[in-house]
């Protein structure tokens, strides 16, 4: 009877605290996830971790409002990639920072490693280049390391769509990269 009083004393409910374990639960079943998406988009640690820990708040706070519970992946990524996204849009800094870094190279690399460097700089310089649908794809499939249906079903297109956006993306890829030998 005192756990009752206690907990409409602080207004939480048994629904509440069901609903908390069910968040809790599917955190856990994707606790990595939010991470590796923003850090795909912005290549940067730390503002890759609060864009995730971003993302899990918000989805807190959102989740009651979730209809069908098993997208909660799909939801979880789509609401990281537009967190990210909008942190790269307003964060140019960061950018202005790693060039720096990377120009700032010790002369005693090997030429090898300033050479894999600057393909690697390049590289990821094209990428970001593409357009938002065609990036997410790309990085879901080829980075990330997931199959077409997994990414399909991460961004609720058909196979079909997604295949196309592979297609374009590393066709784009492929012209922009190609003086690189």
């Amino acid at each position: 009877m005192h756990e009752l009083a206690g907990r409409l004393a602080s207004g939480v409910t048994e629904a509440d605290e069901t609903l908390e374990r069910e968040f809790e639960a599917r955190l856990v079943e994707s606790s990595t996830l939010a991470f590796r998406v923003a850090y795909s988009v912005l290549r940067h640690r730390e503002d890759a971790e609060d864009v995730a820990q971003e993302a899990f708040a918000r989805a807190f706070r959102s989740f009651r409002q979730l209809r069908d519970r098993e997208r909660f992946r799909a939801w979880l990524v789509r609401l990281t990639w537009r967190l990210a996204i909008d942190r790269r849009r307003g964060d140019r800094r960061r950018e202005a920072r790693e060039t720096a870094h990377a120009e700032a190279m010790p002369a005693t690399c090997s030429a090898e490693g300033v050479d894999a460097n600057y393909r690697a700089r390049e590289l990821w310089r094209a990428i970001d280049e593409l357009p938002d649908k065609l990036r997410i794809a790309l990085v879901l499939a080829s980075i990330e390391g997931h199959d077409l249906a997994e990414v399909a079903s991460l961004l609720r297109l058909p196979v079909g769509t997604v295949k196309s956006r592979l297609f374009l993306a590393r066709q784009r890829l492929k012209e922009q990269l190609q003086w690189i030998r």
